[in-house]
């Protein structure tokens, strides 16, 4: 897939790294190409730095990893957006994209795109490596698009999770969030440690 991510991060560097491996080409979207976080990432084949008009442009799959609150004024640069696909692993955790709940419901109300929310319920090493003794992490996703959520599901394997369950439509983006806010809780305000993950065991 050609995949654009906007947002060079923790989480977009993780996954842009992780996708490139597996063969996606990636289009790193960019307010200036020239100086930005994760600049390490161009070292890697597959990977290349643009506009964020370019990467827009070039790719099928948009991921953003961006502050939640900057989707509204980014969204106008991207162009057209029909029959692409926008990935929302953005937490609105401290800021909200006003006048929106969710960078998600902003992505439906502003765009043509298709869009699902995926890649923000754990922390970035998880991202990196999702392999725990001999199990992989989960992954998880919501939104009203079935062919945004085969996107993701096959991203999320291509990241090294194993399975990416369906938490369910629209009405379950801010429920997903919230499921993000407990990682971070059992991660950061509790003391356990980013190295933890969360993984569906079935009997």
């Amino acid at each position: 897939m050609k995949i654009g991510i906007f947002g060079s991060g923790n989480v977009g560097g993780a996954l842009a790294e992780s996708w490139a491996k597996a063969g996606h080409e990636i289009y790193l979207g960019l307010r200036d190409v020239h100086n930005f976080k994760g600049k390490e990432l161009l070292s890697i084949e597959g990977i290349s730095a643009h506009s964020i008009q370019e990467a827009a442009a070039k790719a099928e799959v948009l991921l953003f990893a961006t502050p939640a609150q900057v989707v509204v004024d980014m969204i106008p640069l991207l162009g057209e957006l029909k029959d692409k696909v926008i990935i929302d692993a953005t937490n609105a955790v401290r800021f909200k994209p006003e006048p929106y709940p969710t960078a998600y419901h902003a992505f439906v109300d502003l765009s043509s795109a298709e869009v699902v929310k995926c890649f923000n319920t754990t922390g970035f090493e998880n991202m990196k490596d999702t392999q725990y003794g001999d199990m992989k992490l989960d992954m998880f996703m919501a939104g009203e698009s079935d062919r945004a959520k085969e996107v993701a599901t096959q991203l999320s394997q291509d990241a090294g999770f194993e399975n990416c369950y369906d938490f369910g439509k629209g009405d379950k983006v801010e429920l997903l969030e919230k499921f993000a806010l407990s990682w971070i809780n059992l991660a950061i305000f509790q003391g356990l440690g980013r190295g933890i993950g969360f993984k569906v065991l079935k009997r």
